[in-house]
């Protein structure tokens, strides 16, 4: 590994560009769910045989068309695009209509470049290092993506299963064996939850999405750190859940996403997962 003798290095590296990849993650977060939604439509007017949506005439996905104003249609110069920095010169404005920029673009680019800093500075240079930043990302995208549409997307998660499979082949988190069974187990498990819970009550307590982000999870990080994922996960959202009811931010009858917070708990047992396993259950070889 060239960085092995600079790991400082590897880690400014790493954080710049997760800055980068923050600046894309916005992109994402507010297209894919449009692609998704336009895609869904043409899917059941053509088995449906409704009459089709007109296509409008630019395309539209996570290249084209470029980044504009929202509001004034001002397309976004480059210098405009760079992490952080062009909100800061911009002052959180417009530079054509001065209307204010969410502060949640920075902030993700920031989350981004941290989380890089992170995977970069915890597993030091290497495939560890590169894995675990590329999940961490995927989990901030799942995360705010379920947190806007309660949408887990399929294109997202499914290629990351098999990308934590991939790296796993040469045990990079876990044995392969640890991380197939993860897979299967992470899906398995809620989807049992799901159907005993819809069976009790008739109602659906969690959509498919979750199982298959579990799976991903399973993936990486191997079957034995499912139940801590679940565990943090389950309390952290049961606690949120609770005091946005009390504050009255949240009525009773609308679901609460489950993602976010398995992102969350995902993200904790990537970094520290083997050292809760070890307060849990003693140390002691696994799996």
């Amino acid at each position: 590994m060239p960085f092995a003798d600079n790991p400082a290095l590897f880690t400014l590296l790493l954080a710049g560009l997760g800055l980068a990849i923050g600046s894309f993650l916005n992109v994402v977060i507010h297209r894919l769910p449009i692609m998704l939604e336009r895609g869904w439509r043409r899917d059941c007017e053509s088995y449906l045989k409704l009459p089709q949506t007109a296509p409008t005439a630019e395309p539209y996905n996570l290249i084209l068309p470029p980044s504009a104003c929202p509001k004034c249609g001002h397309r976004i110069a480059a210098w405009q695009n760079i992490p952080i920095v062009s909100y800061l010169l911009l002052r959180g404005r417009c530079g054509s209509c001065q209307a204010p920029i969410s502060p949640r673009y920075p902030l993700l680019e920031l989350l981004s470049g941290l989380a890089g800093a992170v995977a970069a500075w915890h597993f030091g240079p290497g495939a560890a290092a590169i894995g675990a930043a590329v999940l961490s990302w995927a989990l901030l995208a799942l995360a705010v993506i379920d947190l806007d549409h309660q949408l887990l997307p399929d294109c997202i998660t499914l290629p990351l299963l098999w990308l934590g499979i991939t790296f796993n082949c040469w045990e990079t988190f876990v044995p392969l064996q640890t991380s197939v069974a993860g897979a299967m187990v992470g899906y398995l498990s809620l989807w049992a939850v799901y159907w005993s819970f819809k069976l009790l009550t008739g109602k659906e307590g969690m959509a498919a999405g979750d199982f298959k982000l579990l799976a991903m999870l399973g993936a990486w990080l191997g079957w034995r750190q499912l139940l801590p994922i679940i565990l943090i996960s389950s309390a952290v959202g049961a606690l949120v859940g609770i005091a946005l009811i009390l504050w009255k931010q949240h009525k009773r009858d609308v679901p609460i996403p489950f993602g976010p917070y398995l992102a969350v708990a995902g993200w904790i047992a990537l970094l520290w997962g083997p050292h809760l396993l070890d307060a849990w259950l003693g140390p002691g070889p696994r799996l």
